[in-house]
């Protein structure tokens, strides 16, 4: 079927209690139908997975889209699977089979343990990992856990597909590089073989938007450490890689005190906000202790294997 041939259902303020104007609403049963049509409408449409975002900020007229395409009927876009020295997430995989996900708790930890740390089971079940990437808070909770794991992403359009590294996909908050007949398709994580990770954050309630949050990858060799990535949320405009205080862990003993002292770099690398949830003085506070956290799950699991 091409796009010309799938008829729009016309969606009013009538014959709705949930959303408050007018829109064209369409359910593709392709990838390539999806693409075709954002390829027509461009910015005037929003792309409808999940819903746990959109759905909520429509209701507010937060955005008023012309058109919302529906992907979730779309075969081939929710999946885990092992592929060589990687992990292929479909981008519209939900939370809970991240969760669930026997090679995510193995090869990415963190992930496994940011996800069952996100919203009810009711939001799990809905929320796609792709929506939580897209929508850009610096809160996402799976940015974090993926930018240490040197994850990829997948935008897909009618011209074809386009890979790059998941730190240049963020903007700022709300704001990605994603074009507006652009698709984010896959997540391609690398597996964590040499070493471990895990994710640690704080919020107000469990499941809350975190005050701050961190994760760590490590690998660790005779005690010293040979490698480490970190990266931070809620304390800047995007998910960040906190690469100078990665630089200055590599060779230190992981029970030194000189850890404590690298961690301090933190300070430089991030720029948290005061706002209704935490103050900015709080978030540089708890972010090394969520580090420091972090960085002793990873090197207990590397010791013993413990996913949980």
């Amino acid at each position: 079927m091409v796009v010309s041939e799938i008829p729009p259902i016309n969606i009013t303020a009538r014959n709705t209690r949930i959303i408050p104007f007018e829109y064209e609403y369409y359910e593709p049963r392709s990838l390539r139908e999806a693409l075709e049509l954002l390829d027509r409408y461009g910015d005037q449409a929003r792309i409808l997975a999940g819903g746990t975002d959109l759905l909520v900020k429509m209701k507010a007229r937060l955005v008023e889209p012309r058109v919302v395409i529906n992907v979730k009927k779309i075969d081939g876009l929710r999946y885990i699977v092992e592929d060589g020295e990687q992990v292929r997430i479909g981008a519209l995989t939900r939370l809970r089979d991240v969760e669930n996900s026997e090679l995510v708790k193995k090869y990415i930890p963190a992930l496994h343990d940011a996800v069952k740390s996100m919203g009810s089971i009711q939001i799990r079940n809905m929320a796609t990992i792709g929506g939580n990437l897209c929508n850009a808070s610096p809160a996402a909770d799976t940015a974090p856990p993926l930018l240490v794991h040197n994850a990829k992403v997948v935008l897909s359009s009618v011209g074809g597909d386009r890979v790059l590294p998941l730190a240049e996909f963020f903007k700022g908050p709300g704001l990605t590089v994603l074009k507006p007949n652009e698709l984010l398709r896959e997540i391609i994580v690398e597996k964590s073989i040499a070493g471990s990770s895990a994710f640690k954050k704080v919020s107000r309630v469990a499941v809350d938007l975190a005050i701050a949050s961190a994760a760590v990858y490590v690998e660790v060799e005779d005690g010293f450490i040979r490698n480490a990535r970190i990266a931070l949320g809620s304390v800047a405009p995007k998910p960040l890689r906190a690469v100078k205080t990665e630089s200055l862990l590599r060779g230190l003993r992981i029970d030194s005190r000189e850890v404590l002292n690298a961690l301090k770099t933190i300070d430089e690398e991030i720029s948290p906000i005061t706002d209704v949830r935490s103050t900015a003085e709080y978030r540089r506070y708890v972010s090394k202790v969520l580090v420091l956290d972090a960085l002793e799950v990873a090197y207990a699991r590397l010791k013993g294997g413990v996913y949980g």
